[in-house]
């Protein structure tokens, strides 16, 4: 290689250097720029996910207590005695 091509090797190389760090700032610097989240509109709505979650949680519990409950056992046992009862009637 001569001294000429390895000049011209070596300046390719630093232009091509260069101009990666341009696009890597340029990049930052349009990051810098964006606005930043409204903090309480993002709170806010946290907040309401957080309520609708917590209704969620309260009918899911009901629904797995309520039928271990006294008053659902008592209610399954009627309805069996009133479904005994017309088997009779029937039968």
């Amino acid at each position: 290689m001569s001294f000429g091509t390895a000049l011209v090797v070596i300046a390719a190389i630093i232009a091509f250097t260069v101009l990666k760090l341009a696009q890597h700032y340029s990049r930052q610097e349009r990051i810098d720029r964006r606005p930043p989240a409204d903090d309480h509109d993002e709170r806010m709505a946290q907040t309401q996910e957080l309520q609708e979650l917590r209704e969620r949680i309260k009918v899911l519990e009901r629904i797995a207590t309520d039928g271990n409950s006294l008053d659902a056992t008592e209610t399954r046992r009627i309805s069996q005695e009133i479904e005994a009862l017309r088997d009779r009637q029937t039968g």
